[in-house]
């Protein structure tokens, strides 16, 4: 699955159209798509580059970073008036913050922001009844953090941190940096209000910088870019649509504002930026790309283009990737068809523009949204963003390129499945709310129905241990499921009855998923084999994944508390599909000293 999503998944998994995967009568809802941006001039403006953020400041000896989120006018594009959007240090996408690997740095995010929200808020989510509008907290996705600074849902504080969340603890956060070398981001995870805050604009990279980078001879410089790749509808004057509410569909009536099932934009953003181009030498580059979007896949390809007729052409040249969310691969990986990015995956990539010399390119999407784990079909409920980016091609380079796409990456040590303790089963299904509206739940083997975020805690891992987590979905949709605090590993993906599941969750007679399976397990595609912190489960399979809590083989740091698991479809996580777990300290130590 994953980049190569297999066509023809939904027979393979058992899904039958007519039961949807899901359990008992659960209505389906879209958002309101009858707003449609204006017809703006495509690839006129340059893509952007977040500038780097310096640390002004100490704090116990080590670089203070003070990050102040604030509204801003912003031009998103030539053809627009400026854009009210909120952004770190005054910028969307926010300014890129550089740290070393095993270098420790503080960050005190700081809450500048109005009183009154950008966007419709819907007080009937968790956490959004009876708390200020505006909230903020921010997440470094991808960290292995002390729970105090992972920048939890209730950890929220309001401007001048006048009001504070239940579990806020500290103004000021510490990064340990005690893990690879990779692409993080950071984003807003206020509880409710994710899905807005980030439509907003609160979101920025973070990028961990060591030696082994060094030693590569990657593209660097003006050769590596960074790439966000959002969508965004905008209103005649320039302002950011955000849907009120579902598509009434049978049932109560909705709250007015409501959240929405999923949200699509349907303009292409870049780095702030609409419908943007770039310009690139005939040569080497080196893309930290992101998927930053609240609710879409994008499923990438290069190809040909020309401009003037809108035509596609042959193949442009190949994606090397030579890194995911947690770090380098083993070793490079060509993309030989497309690139899947889920909502929150990062991949590192070398593109070589060399055979391409004063060529036209565009960066092509298929991915159906929703998307459901297969590509490049057409349903009738699509909503397709197929152009994302062009780039052109210059026909000479500035300097001579001397870097190359190394033959090996890093040593990625081996989270071996003998060595787990224990294997959950973690379904994900669809239910109601009080309003009939879908509302998307995670839930156990005891607890196969689902269960909130408010709900008890059930997964509780020890320090120390590894744990293998069987993401079993039951829905129609693909899920990017996100754990924080670690970096875990894919096993594979195995099918299964999702009917037969579902029929026996309605009886309250569910078995063991070994059960259920319908075929054997099927390996991860090479660029899902190195550390990943999201995942993308797709419908009708056990997506299985293995994590180890705690330091490991000289990676990562040992941390107990509590931390949040979830779906990155931002309208999902806001709306129930998120769970808090715990890291429970070590067992007794008694047998370790003698005791």
């Amino acid at each position: 699955m994953g980049a190569l999503g297999a066509t023809g998944l939904l027979g393979k998994a058992g899904l039958s159209e007519a039961s949807n995967g899901a359990l008992g009568n659960v209505p389906t809802q879209v958002a309101d798509v009858n707003q449609t941006s204006p017809d703006l001039t495509k690839w006129i403006d340059e893509v952007p580059r977040p500038g780097v953020l310096k640390a002004e400041k100490k704090k116990n000896g080590k670089p203070l970073y003070e990050v102040e989120m604030c509204e801003v006018e912003q031009q998103l594009h030539s053809e627009l008036p400026p854009t009210t959007v909120w952004g770190y240090e005054g910028q969307y996408p926010g300014p890129t913050i550089e740290a070393k690997q095993g270098k420790d740095v503080y960050v005190k995010w700081k809450n500048n922001l109005p009183k009154e929200h950008l966007l419709p808020v819907d007080t009937t989510l968790h956490g959004a009844a009876g708390t200020p509008e505006v909230r903020t907290v921010t997440h470094l996705h991808g960290a292995n953090v002390e729970p105090e600074s992972d920048g939890g849902p209730e950890a929220w504080f309001t401007q001048n941190f006048e009001e504070v969340g239940p579990t806020f603890e500290k103004k000021t956060y510490w990064y340990a940096n005690e893990q690879p070398e990779t692409s993080l981001w950071y984003h807003d995870h206020a509880l409710g209000i994710t899905r807005l805050n980030v439509y907003a604009g609160l979101a920025g990279f973070y990028f961990l910088r060591g030696k082994l980078e060094r030693k590569l001879d990657l593209p660097k410089g003006k050769y590596e870019i960074p790439l966000v790749f959002q969508d965004r509808t905008f209103n005649e004057d320039g302002s950011l649509f955000y849907p009120t509410g579902p598509e009434e569909d049978t049932g109560e009536p909705n709250p007015n504002p409501s959240v929405v099932p999923e949200f699509f934009g349907d303009t292409s953003v870049v780095n702030g930026k609409a419908w943007p181009k770039l310009t690139v030498e005939p040569r080497k580059y080196r893309f930290r790309t992101l998927n930053g979007a609240n609710s879409r896949f994008y499923n990438l390809k290069l190809f040909e283009y020309d401009q003037e007729t809108g035509e596609i052409g042959d193949p442009g040249p190949t994606m090397t990737q030579i890194g995911s969310d947690g770090g380098f691969l083993k070793e490079p990986v060509e993309i030989q068809d497309r690139l899947l990015l889920g909502p929150a995956f990062r991949a590192d990539l070398i593109v070589d523009f060399s055979d391409f010399k004063g060529q036209t390119l565009l960066l092509h999407n298929n991915a159906p949204s929703p998307f459901g784990g297969v590509a490049g079909e057409d349903p009738d409920d699509v909503q397709p963003l197929p152009e994302v980016l062009l780039i052109d091609v210059k026909e000479k380079n500035c300097k001579r390129d001397k870097s190359c796409i190394p033959n090996k990456l890093a040593r990625i040590p081996e989270l071996k499945p003998e060595k787990a303790v224990q294997e959950r089963e973690l379904p994900l299904v669809e239910g109601v709310d009080e309003f009939d509206r879908l509302k998307l739940l995670l839930g156990t083997r005891e607890h196969p129905n689902g269960l909130e975020w408010s709900d008890p805690i059930t997964e509780d891992p020890k320090l120390g241990t590894t744990e293998i987590w069987d993401l079993i979905n039951t829905t129609v949709d693909t899920h990017p499921i996100h754990l924080h605090l670690v970096q875990f590993q894919v096993l594979g993906r195995r099918p299964f009855d999702v009917d037969q599941y579902n029929a026996d969750r309605e009886t309250g007679s569910v078995g063991p998923i070994s059960d259920y399976y319908t075929g054997p397990l099927e390996a991860p595609p090479a660029n899902q084999r190195g550390w990943k912190d999201t995942i993308d489960a797709d419908p009708g399979f056990v997506t299985k994944v293995i994590a180890h809590f705690g330091e490991f083989k000289g990676l990562f740091k040992d941390f107990t508390g509590e931390y949040p698991w979830h779906c990155h479809i931002l309208e999902h996580e806001d709306h129930e599909m998120m769970r808090p777990y715990e890291v429970l300290p070590r067992e007794d130590k008694q047998n370790d000293n003698g005791c």
